[in-house]
């Protein structure tokens, strides 16, 4: 871990992928200690997929500060907090569209413009396949913005042996990202 604790948010939104999602809250809590504060925004289709792709509703189980998608009075809704990233994973098209578009019209998009506007980091994990030419133009836009694109693409560098496994290439790199040193499979290491 860094010598500095990091403050982070992490949203899920409603893209399919809950189990990134699920890792890097796994992951999130088992370096709490090490980290300084966590929250965390669910969209509500979010649940929903977390419902049908996991099935079952652990996220109510985490020991982190949730903030409803509304509530801007949430730290992170404004560039005076101490809030250093901004994890979306998985991140919807439609999020990543209204970021690349400036749309604030709720606490993720929000958050994320917060953190491009501050220039935290804002780091995008993006799940869809095929990317249409409007998909591409927006990550170019949060991109070129001092966003960070890593899409849900996993590795297999390490032999996983299961879906979190696999899941865990893909968050464990987006934490990285984020600033938060974790032991993690590197390639030739």
């Amino acid at each position: 871990m860094g010598t500095k604790p990091i403050n982070i948010v992490l949203a899920i939104t409603g893209s399919s992928g809950s189990v990134y999602a699920k890792v890097v809250l796994d992951t999130l809590q088992e370096y709490q200690s090490a980290l300084g504060n966590i929250a965390v925004v669910m969209s509500d289709n979010a649940k929903y997929n977390w419902q049908l792709e996991l099935n079952n509703n652990d996220y109510n189980n985490y020991p982190f500060h949730f903030f409803e998608k509304h509530d801007f009075n949430a730290p992170f809704a404004s560039g005076s907090s101490s809030y250093q990233a901004f994890l979306i994973c998985p991140c919807s098209m439609g999020t990543l569209g209204r970021i690349a578009s400036g749309v604030s019209n709720d606490l993720i998009t929000r958050a994320a413009d917060v953190m491009l506007k501050e220039r935290r980091k804002l780091i995008l994990v993006t799940r869809e396949s095929p990317l249409s030419l409007i998909h591409i133009k927006n990550m170019e836009a949060v991109t070129l913005a001092g966003g960070i694109i890593c899409p849900a693409n996993p590795s297999f560098y390490s032999k996983p042996k299961n879906f979190e496994e696999l899941a865990k290439t893909v968050s464990n790199r987006a934490l990285h990202l984020a600033g938060i040193e974790i032991p993690a499979y590197r390639w030739n290491e």
